[in-house]
């Protein structure tokens, strides 16, 4: 199968043209550096997965510029940040833009360096792995915001996700896309490399040990995180939980989606939500081998959350936008009906807040809405179009601000 051109090239184009450091951050294998390959012919390479090039790199680094010259992509920089150093030097001495990419999977340790070092220097981008507009060669990139504005304009480009569980279960890392790979081949090596590369380098513990904790957080996406809850089936102190899942968080493997908080909803519960960045993974870590076991199982409705809330996010980071600030969810009992209520979603746009369900349904109902008037409390921000997004076939308004839409608008 060709290469599927990825939705962030036109923003990263214009970013490496405008900064002198452009930095591609993301988990193993999403394409970081094949994006790189196909669409800057024009740099030189150095990946410092190998040890020879680091040791140049960290010992004699003007002898590596030698062997290296400019326009460079410097494949898992965060392998040897002494040479952010010499990085910001050269594009100290210079006037010239698209100097250096960089591109690295543990996204805040880089940073952390970054911040030290090239402070107002370098652009940051995120990639994630395909989506589905890129699965399917829809070429809309805008993020996902019920807005009149935002719905008129994606209908425009609607195409019918055929084999949507075929997709679930598969995953988004690019290669199962390229080549006919053997799914649970490709997941074993995954996620042995991964083991063996990323996570012993920042934590010490056997790989058996790991892999469980991992398969334990995997049949937990989709749910509020208990650390305790982990380290009483691990077997760890909760500070270690806490310690590796943040190390999961950085290098891309989950996302860690905060609870909104706002003074007005004081009975809101505190706690994050967890979600595997890659549906795929999850199933394997968890042992679901086929699409249809998995859609007839009882982890299906926190699958189908996963990988839409996933999607949600690529939409933003495909435009160029960052989404930290944009999405959480609430769960609370601030609404006086009995028991807790829950929003799956609240993407803050602007001042207005929209809230999002996510129903493995085809027939979605208008209490799936119920908790919604909650956001009324919120003081300075108004709720906009509430949204249930489902197995519908087509959009269908439920009351006069609260639409079903089918996961064709994300």
């Amino acid at each position: 199968m060709a290469y599927i051109e990825r939705a962030i090239t036109p923003v990263l184009k214009k970013r490496v043209e405008t900064s002198k450091c452009t930095l591609i951050t993301g988990a193993r294998q999403v394409g970081k550096s094949t994006l790189v390959k196909h669409e800057f012919h024009e740099y030189n390479r150095a990946n410092f997965d190998d040890k020879l090039t680091r040791l140049q790199a960290k010992e004699e680094p003007r002898l590596f510029f030698l062997n290296n010259p400019c326009p460079l992509f410097i494949d898992e920089v965060q392998k040897e940040n002494s040479i952010l150093e010499e990085i910001k030097l050269k594009v100290d001495e210079s006037d010239q833009r698209g100097m250096f990419i960089l591109s690295g999977s543990q996204k805040l340790e880089l940073m952390k360096g970054m911040s030290e070092s090239h402070a107002g220097r370098v652009s940051i981008t995120e990639l994630g792995g395909l989506s589905l507009r890129e699965i399917h060669d829809v070429k809309f990139n805008r993020h996902f915001v019920p807005t009149e504005e935002y719905l008129s304009e994606r209908e425009k480009e609607i195409k019918a996700y055929d084999d949507l569980w075929e997709t679930i279960h598969k995953g988004s890392y690019p290669e199962l896309y390229d080549i006919e790979r053997d799914w649970q081949e490709f997941y074993s090596s995954y996620v042995s490399t991964y083991l063996e590369r990323d996570i012993n380098d920042l934590i010490s513990t056997d790989s058996i040990t790991f892999t469980k904790f991992l398969t334990a957080v995997a049949a937990r996406t989709g749910e509020m995180l208990n650390y305790a809850n982990v380290a009483s089936e691990i077997g760890v102190s909760e500070p270690t939980i806490k310690t590796w899942i943040s190390i999961l968080e950085r290098t891309g493997i989950v996302y860690l989606l905060q609870p909104y908080s706002a003074s007005a909803l004081n009975r809101a519960i505190k706690t994050p939500k967890i979600y595997f960045r890659d549906t795929g993974l999850a199933c394997y870590l968890t042992r679901w081998l086929t699409a249809d076991a998995l859609k007839h199982s009882a982890v299906a409705g926190n699958m189908f959350e996963t990988f839409m809330v996933s999607e949600i996010l690529k939409s933003y980071t495909n435009e160029g936008k960052d989404y930290k600030f944009n999405i959480f969810y609430y769960r609370g009992k601030d609404k006086k009906v009995n028991g807790e209520n829950e929003i799956d979603l609240i993407i803050e746009e602007d001042g207005v807040l929209y809230p999002v369900e996510i129903k493995m349904s085809g027939n979605p109902k208008a209490n799936m809405g119920a908790a919604n008037p909650v956001l009324d409390k919120v003081k300075d921000k108004t709720r906009g179009m509430g949204v249930i997004l489902c197995l519908i076939d087509k959009k269908t308004f439920l009351r006069e601000n609260l639409v079903a839409l089918p996961i064709e608008y994300i």
